[in-house]
């Protein structure tokens, strides 16, 4: 077994045992609290520019299964975990993590405390990090590296290249991809939609042409403040007269583009078991999530949007609806994979409201 290290930019350093690729990476570090679910971790787009250290003990118990995946391929730059079951067992299993993360080059560690590692992120934000097997590391050479990275501009590596469609005799759906889990276009095209996904960077005018009948603005990576050029496009399409319902990072462009503010937060959501409070219905949903940004309450314009979703655990904002009483967004994920569905009624309340604008113009 080779040994490998997590160097933390703090000075903290892990010793555990190589998985995965041999490479050396700086990554954000980041932690994920979901029992299961851990293929739809890996193949979630917003991970792109940070390595995840899963907080359950044992991972990989029942391998790869292909049809889980949220999209084509892993994204985070490193995976850390307690302990890799060597051996997995279960029917629909196709191959082991680490045969998985060898071939997309995604060096990983194991055999370290994970529940320190997270005391750790918690209690001061999170930080970048290492991952090496090199043994002659130099802490006073790497700390200043680690300090120095930025995760920059990933939403265009992880958007698609080109449009692609989803046929469905429904609604036509337009989903801007900034890097779109794949239960998203399937949720909407399980109620009948035909969706057409676009890349991040299509404008505005390409998408009003076609006179969609709604517009998803879906999750992705990094920081929404790094997405200027995007949220120009997402103003104009908040002016069109098209219902939007946007997701996570969707949610963060859409707050941005009309005047809110977003801020770093200190270690983020991730998970699958995050309480949120719907305001106006009263109810409490279980909620899977992935960010690290969020909008600032304070920052919201009254007289543009409102409040209808809280985190019951820190307050924070989960949802906004916006007055014109097209638009509707939250930073929690519906669509789940991994995770509860319990909030799955939000892409039908989509429905609802190009149902609504559909009969307003006849």
């Amino acid at each position: 077994m080779m040994k490998a290290f997590l160097i933390l930019e703090d000075g903290h350093v892990f010793t555990g045992t190589s998985i995965g690729s041999k490479k050396e990476i700086i990554s954000e570090i980041v932690f994920n609290t979901s029992m299961t679910g851990y293929l739809e971790v890996l193949t979630d787009p917003s991970y792109a520019g940070q390595t995840v250290c899963m907080t359950y003990p044992l991972i990989g118990n029942y391998g790869i299964c292909y049809e889980d995946q949220e999209s084509l391929r892993p994204w985070p730059d490193g995976y850390i975990v307690r302990e890799l079951s060597r051996i997995p067992s279960n029917f629909r299993c196709q191959d082991t993590i680490q045969n998985f993360l060898k071939r997309f080059d995604i060096p990983g560690i194991a055999g370290i405390d994970t529940r320190a590692l997270t005391r750790i992120l918690r209690e001061k934000g999170t930080m970048n990090g290492m991952i090496t097997t090199n043994e002659n590391y130099n802490l006073d050479e790497i700390i200043p590296q680690l300090k120095a990275y930025r995760t920059g501009k990933v939403v265009e590596k992880v958007t698609c290249s080109e449009k692609k469609v989803l046929k469905g005799k429904g609604y036509k759906v337009a989903l801007m991809d900034f890097g779109a889990k794949s239960n998203i276009a399937r949720s909407l095209n399980e109620r009948g939609c035909e969706v057409t996904i676009y890349p991040a960077l299509t404008s505005a005018e390409e998408i009003l042409e076609t006179n969609p009948d709604g517009i998803m603005l879906s999750n992705g990576p990094g920081d929404p403040k790094e997405c200027a050029s995007i949220i120009k496009e997402i103003k104009k399409l908040y002016d069109s007269e098209v219902p939007i319902f946007a997701i996570c990072l969707g949610h963060q462009l859409m707050a941005l583009a009309t005047g809110a503010d977003t801020k770093k937060m200190k270690y983020g959501h991730r998970g699958a078991n995050h309480p949120v409070r719907d305001i106006d219905e009263g109810r409490v949903y279980i909620t899977s999530q992935n960010h690290g940004y969020v909008v600032k309450a304070e920052s919201v314009d009254p007289e543009i949007a409102t409040v209808s979703h809280i985190n019951v655990n820190d307050g924070t904002v989960e949802g906004l609806k916006y007055k014109n009483g097209r638009i509707f967004t939250v930073q929690f994920h519906p669509e789940a994979s991994p995770g509860p569905r319990d909030t799955g009624y939000l892409f039908d309340r989509f429905i609802e409201k190009m149902e609504a604008k559909k009969h307003a113009e006849e």
